[in-house]
């Protein structure tokens, strides 16, 4: 088999997909469910048809392209990632696992291979947790981490449902079919870029990734009371901006503590109301992600985040509610499927690192159903969730190789 990948093409297709966005290039904004998002659905629909692999989509909007192997009775080999974007994101986030994943397919293709197993490209839905507070939406339900139930339950900030928005969008079937049947897929590979620093710094062009850090998402409403700012005296004030701000710093610290360098905690959203200058914020509402690959860990943080909300409301005399929106457990990489990508790595003479994977991906969640493992490439100093998020051509295209190669060994 004389495996190659059409470099031009591939780069091209991330280029184009790019253009799909609601924001001014080089930035990217592609919300799920967006006209923009399914004017892209829709090209990248296209480009798998084209290449011969048979397409469908779910209730929740996951794209399946499979190309048919010799045995359909056999279960299926998986890659891929998502196209949806936050706002005034990049361009390679996820696309470099579904444009690569398609060219992977299409080297095989010209190659002359034939699998048994049919290779299939996956497009999640929702990945990022933009629209509806929770990320993952279309991998959790595949996998059965996520309810129909508790889907339809979920809603934008203005309170329209999820159910109202995917049905509006063209998916209108029933979210119970969705889930797919035990035993589905022989393996699944993830292609991604790092999102981190660890292999630029270390001159390496692969990562294989052995576990994956487990995420958890809460919001905080905290309530005091408002008033002039220049009427009310300090020592009258229940300020909620004030004990947001001691609160953010404990998280802050709560992660810095952990003893690990796994363990990260980020406020990445504050709302304040009523948003004047001179009037003492009554309201605060904050979004707080915690992630580590220790489950254990992760908890004690946010065990410390709930003694500390308890603190903070009796001594600065406010209401501090919390509600938690996910505590997803942390995955560990097949290593059947490790020791496939590092074989492939060593045929074509490449270097890879065994590493961790700090973000948290659709391939946590099909990790409860299938032996999974996911493939890094560098990305320029670690940016991600950016403009200037960057992976170099070179570095692409191996990965691609890289990924063409394993989902040869693993569906032969």
């Amino acid at each position: 088999m004389s495996l190659t990948i059409d470099r031009d093409r591939l780069l091209s297709e991330i280029d184009e997909l790019a253009s799909f966005s609601d924001a001014e290039a080089p930035a990217v904004t592609r919300i799920v469910f967006t006209p923009t998002d399914l004017k892209a659905r829709a090209w990248v629909k296209g480009r798998c048809e084209n290449a011969g692999l048979t397409v469908r989509q779910d209730a929740i909007g996951n794209t399946f392209a499979r190309w048919n192997g010799s045995d359909p009775a056999a279960p299926v080999v998986g890659t891929g990632s998502h196209i949806d974007a936050i706002p005034n994101a990049g361009k390679f986030d996820g696309v470099v696992g579904v444009m690569g994943g398609l060219e992977a397919i299409r080297g095989l293709q010209q190659s002359g291979f034939r699998p048994r197993h049919s290779i299939e490209l996956v497009i999640f839905t929702s990945e990022e947790p933009t629209r509806f507070g929770i990320g993952c939406l279309g991998s959790r339900l595949l996998s059965g981490s996520l309810s129909p139930e508790a889907a339809r339950k979920l809603t934008e900030n203005d309170g329209v449902t999820l159910d109202e928005v995917r049905r509006a969008a063209g998916f209108g079937s029933d979210l119970e079919r969705v889930k797919l049947p035990g035993g589905y897929y022989e393996a699944f590979i993830e292609l991604h870029i790092e999102q981190g620093p660890l292999l630029e710094r270390q001159e390496t062009p692969l990562g294989i990734v052995t576990k994956i850090a487990a995420p958890a998402s809460l919001r905080i409403l905290i309530e005091g009371s408002g008033g002039h700012a220049g009427g009310v005296l300090m020592p009258d004030r229940r300020d909620a901006l004030c004990a947001a701000a001691e609160l953010i710093l404990a998280i802050e610290s709560a992660a810095r503590t952990s003893g690990a360098l796994d363990t990260v905690a980020t406020v990445g959203i504050c709302e304040v109301f009523p948003g004047a200058v001179n009037s003492i914020p009554s309201r605060v509402r904050l979004s707080v992600d915690v992630r580590d690959t220790d489950l254990q860990r992760r908890d004690i943080v946010m065990r410390a985040i709930e003694t500390t909300c308890d603190l903070i409301s009796a001594k600065r005399q406010v209401s501090v509610h919390g509600e938690l929106l996910n505590a997803d457990a942390p995955a560990d990489c097949a290593p059947a499927v490790v020791e496939a990508l590092s074989q492939s790595c060593r045929k074509h003479e490449l270097n890879s690192i065994p590493m961790v994977s700090r973000a948290y991906h659709d391939s946590l969640f099909i990790a409860r159903i299938a032996p999974v493992a996911m493939l890094f490439i560098p990305c320029r100093n670690g940016y991600s969730h950016r403009p200037d998020e960057y992976a170099a051509p070179e570095d692409i295209v191996r990965g691609t190789l890289v990924l063409a190669e394993t989902l040869a060994v693993l569906s032969s």
